[in-house]
């Protein structure tokens, strides 16, 4: 199965508010992101969310909450990049050959 993968903070979470600890993510959901990850699934792709909170159980819980509580479902969250066709990230600079 094909991976794709997504940052949580600024990708998912907004993150409007910036970082206030590991396990505390008071921000929205973003705009049209739980439909493009349902549709990503639907398409027969794993959804893999990835986060250097997960780094510690406390901050991966407080991930799969969210996730939970926002209705997004998706198959992993992690603090380790697996292997994947694209990787979806707020903060990616994108090399174009120069």
């Amino acid at each position: 199965m094909l991976t794709v993968v997504f940052d949580f903070d600024g990708v998912i979470h907004s993150y409007s508010s910036g970082f206030k600890g590991i396990d505390i993510i008071p921000d929205a959901v973003v705009d049209g992101i739980k439909e493009a990850i349902a549709e990503i699934r639907a398409a027969g792709y794993k959804v893999v969310v990835v986060s250097t909170r997960c780094r510690e159980e406390i901050g991966k819980l407080a991930i799969e909450n969210y996730l939970v509580a926002n209705g997004i479902v998706v198959d992993e969250v992690t603090h380790t990049k697996p292997p994947a066709i694209v990787y979806i990230d707020d903060r990616a600079i994108c090399f174009n050959g120069k």
